[in-house]
């Protein structure tokens, strides 16, 4: 359903632009039809830029992004239109998506608006009421409210339940648990994998490497952005090869245990070099006579369905 090919994004940064940011670098990965694919890894690393570049929010500076065969890019008029109604997304701070002088659910009136001019109110009125119910929500407790008079968590399950009222085929969940409290946690959760059961794909942006074991199939570790791995999700999650991955999955406590510094000694630093491979600087078993310091390693085969960028592992 939706293929990147080799996406990268540089920001002109500094004095007069004089400098470039490399947000993304390079990224490749498929999500198809009905599956949900994690993007994880640490603030900073390019995971919202990459959803953003998919919503067209952003433009890519190289590559293809391909949605059901069309490049993205080249989206315009109607053909852009019918783009964005089978791919939304919900982000991670839901306030900046309402304005505040308008009620919540003015962002359904758009909908109608722009999508479904032409539905009658009765029967408008009950597909906001199934959308609603359909995230949790009581349509008699939320509809008519200001923004300021509802929860974070009230108000990202809104722009869910808005996504649900296209019935979308492609979602963008950019840390959209991250403002619900743990009681709803995982029935959004659950909710996503009854979407998912109906053919809806999901690109799931998180860091809390739990939420992405629970509900992917398929997952891709990013880090300064570059990927560093990727494959099945059981895969990367039982064996998991490349050192900043392996510090990832050391890093999460547990309750079996007394927590304890990961198996991956962060203490010896080398010195950041560009071009090198992004993980060089805090890589513990870098190798310059491997090219550590020179390129950022290509994508190889760690077993079916497991891929890892690192020279350690191809010398292995």
């Amino acid at each position: 359903m939706l293929k990147l090919e080799e996406i990268s994004k540089v920001y002109r940064v500094g004095a007069f632009g004089g400098k470039e940011l490399h947000a993304v670098s390079n990224v490749s990965f498929n999500v198809k039809d009905g599956e949900v694919v994690s993007l994880i890894g640490e603030s900073g690393s390019g995971k919202s830029t990459i959803g953003k570049m998919i919503l067209r929010l952003i433009s890519t500076t190289s590559g293809n992004i391909i949605f059901n065969d069309a490049n993205i890019s080249t989206l315009s008029g109607g053909n852009l239109k019918e783009y964005y109604r089978n791919v939304q997304g919900v982000f991670q701070d839901p306030f900046s998506s309402y304005n505040p002088i308008f009620k919540a659910d003015r962002v359904f009136r758009l909908i109608r608006e722009e999508f479904y001019p032409g539905t009658p109110d009765r029967e408008w009125d009950a597909k906001i009421e199934d959308a609603l119910c359909a995230v949790g929500l009581n349509p008699e407790h939320v509809l008519n409210k200001f923004p300021h008079q509802l929860s974070g968590g009230q108000l990202q399950r809104f722009l869910i339940a808005r996504a649900l009222l296209l019935n979308i085929k492609f979602l963008v969940a950019d840390e959209i648990i991250s403002m619900l409290d743990a009681s709803t946690r995982i029935d959004v959760l659950n909710l996503l994998a009854e979407l998912k059961s109906r053919g809806l794909s999901i690109l799931f942006i998180t860091h809390d490497l739990s939420l992405a074991h629970y509900i992917s199939e398929q997952a891709v570790i990013l880090y300064r952005g570059c990927v560093t791995e990727m494959g099945a999700t059981d895969h990367i999650f039982d064996n998991p090869v490349h050192p900043y991955t392996r510090m990832l999955m050391a890093s999460v406590p547990r309750l079996d245990k007394k927590w304890e510094h990961g198996v991956v000694d962060l203490k010896e630093k080398h010195a950041a070099v560009t071009g090198c491979c992004a993980f060089y600087d805090r890589c513990p078993i870098a190798d310059k006579s491997l090219g550590c310091d020179k390129f950022q390693p290509m994508l190889t085969e760690a077993e079916p369905d497991h891929f890892v960028a690192c020279y350690r592992h191809v010398e292995r």
